[in-house]
């Protein structure tokens, strides 16, 4: 997520909580069919959901886990709105927000029914019984409808004015892990941690719609038709955008397929306009580039595309080769609280009205880069925000040096540092960072923090500041490689603060404890 925490810091410019006894790596692998209708006049989507769950853990289940996230949008005493009502600015919007729901559920597998019991704390969780016990190496069938009645836009996921936003929409195991289940309530200040698997999305919606989403689009007369409108879109003047061709009036299904993807997300509007490109890797693999946004915000998005190819292409120099064939941005709600929000493939930009054109390209590729730090390297979110977070805000600081501005110190960025060399620039940057005044430890919790500018402050800033001081205890050139390195070790993997440290080790030919130590720092680091 890209946070307006980074921008409020402006004002502030002028041993290791990971245990070390490792068992053996697994993962478990989801295969994912869902059939989907939105439902436009009730604001709901109604679902079938077919999954395959493959057992790869040494243990045997007796039962899954899922998360039901729609509930969390459903009263005032749900994990979401206890951790919105320790913010003043935030707890005002779920009391006057349309609440949302998920229900119609009826699990079964091979046509008998399982029972299934809500976790007593969290509506949002729910217990599956397995019909028989789930062995090592074998894996099971699970169906069940649902009914998702969205909430109004404020926490990611929601209707606002006619837009749809399809996230956390539909029923999803949990992680099982070495360390066991992490079944987690829905929370606005912490996010995410899911298995990797397939999707075969088809969603069926009013023929006049648009629709942005994780994966590729298999309808290949749809498809066409947002490439050659968007690619026109790409070269024409602001005044000249190429709307879609009007369809016939009623319903259309549109499909997608997704490999190696642990979400799904959607998002459907029906006066978008599409932007569209190809962008050539550095192995000579071209891929898709999609961006969809408003008629009216053209002026601003005019240049969508190309910040995300260049976003695509700055973190595959660094971090290694994007994997999927192509990547879209989604305009979203102007919203206060967050300039984006990252889902696999594609992601909501919601930055507001006030310097959109200046902030929008710094969202995007920050946006862009959690495909790759999240997306693919998919990091427990929840318990580690500052694992991705703030390794991505350190590549959007570098990548921000490189272009020569900044979206911490604004149009504020002081005489004589856009001369600098990019490296001098991102040193000093960094550096003043580090004299921030900080309260939280990088390693702490996502609950635990008690607003969204501390949230924001520590996992983002702090944490990019953390990853800094390695680079500078490493040197960079080992730094460089170390991530490299990382990246290509634990692709489409759920690595951990401690696997991160061994590859980084390895590399630095060295013990990094002094640096692994500082991320239970309270305060400043200098």
């Amino acid at each position: 997520m890209f946070t307006k925490s980074i921008t409020i810091i402006a004002l502030l410019l002028c041993c290791f909580g990971v245990g070390f006894a490792q068992q053996p790596y697994f993962q478990q692998k989801i295969s994912y069919k869902i059939e989907a209708q939105l439902l436009e006049k009730e604001k709901a989507i109604k679902g079938n959901l077919q999954l395959t769950y493959l057992n790869q853990s040494p243990d045997t289940l007796q039962f899954i886990w899922f998360h039901i996230w729609p509930n969390a949008y459903s009263g005032e005493q749900t994990a979401l709105a206890l951790q919105l009502e320790k913010d003043k600015e935030l707890k005002k919007k779920i009391k006057k927000t349309e609440k949302g729901r998920m229900d119609s559920l009826a699990f079964s597998s091979m046509g008998k029914k399982l029972i299934a019991t809500l976790d007593p704390q969290n509506p949002d969780i729910i217990k599956v019984m397995l019909a028989q016990p789930l062995l090592p190496g074998a894996s099971t069938d699970i169906a069940t409808p649902f009914y998702n009645k969205l909430p109004g836009y404020f926490s990611r996921s929601g209707e606002s004015e006619g837009q749809f936003i399809a996230t956390q929409w539909y029923p999803k195991p949990a992680v099982y892990d070495k360390d066991g289940w992490h079944q987690m309530p829905y929370l606005d200040m912490g996010e995410y941690y899911a298995d990797f698997g397939s999707f075969d999305v088809s969603i069926q919606l009013p023929s006049d719609f648009m629709v942005g989403a994780t994966g590729t689009l298999t309808n290949a007369d749809e498809l066409n038709i947002y490439r050659q409108s968007g690619k026109a879109n790409h070269v024409n003047d602001i005044k000249n955008a190429t709307k879609l061709p009007k369809p016939a009036a009623g319903m259309k299904t549109l499909r997608y397929t997704a490999d190696s993807v642990h979400d799904f997300a959607w998002f459907a509007q029906r006066d978008f306009l599409v932007q569209y490109d190809t962008c050539q890797l550095a192995s000579g693999k071209i891929i898709d580039v999609f961006t969809y946004y408003r008629p009216e915000d053209r002026k601003h998005w005019i240049k969508s595309v190309d910040h995300l190819k260049a976003g695509v292409r700055f973190y595959g120099n660094e971090l290694g080769e994007y994997p999927h064939n192509s990547i879209s941005a989604v305009q979203g709600p102007k919203n206060v609280n967050s300039g984006g929000m990252e889902y696999p493939m594609i992601t909501l930009i919601t930055v507001g009205e006030k310097n959109i054109t200046e902030e929008l390209e710094v969202a995007i590729v920050h946006e862009a880069g959690h495909n790759w730090l999240q997306g693919i390297l998919a990091t427990n979110e929840r318990n580690y925000p500052w694992f991705d977070e703030g390794f991505n805000t350190y590549y959007q600081f570098k990548y921000e040096a490189q272009q020569k501005k900044n979206s911490v110190m604004g149009k504020s960025i002081p005489a004589g540092m856009k001369d600098l060399p990019a490296d001098e620039f991102f040193n000093l940057l960094m550096q003043s960072l580090a004299q921030v005044p900080y309260v939280y430890a990088v390693d702490t919790h996502s609950a635990d923090f008690d607003t969204k500018e501390s949230y924001g402050i520590t996992a983002y800033l702090k944490g990019a500041v953390w990853l800094y001081i390695l680079q500078s205890r490493m040197g960079p050139d080992a730094f460089n490689k170390g991530m490299k390195d990382y990246y290509e070790t634990w692709k489409f993997k759920h690595p951990t603060p401690y696997d991160f440290k061994k590859v980084m080790e390895k590399n630095a030919g060295f013990s990094l404890d002094d640096v692994f130590t500082l991320l239970q720092k309270q305060g400043k680091f200098i």
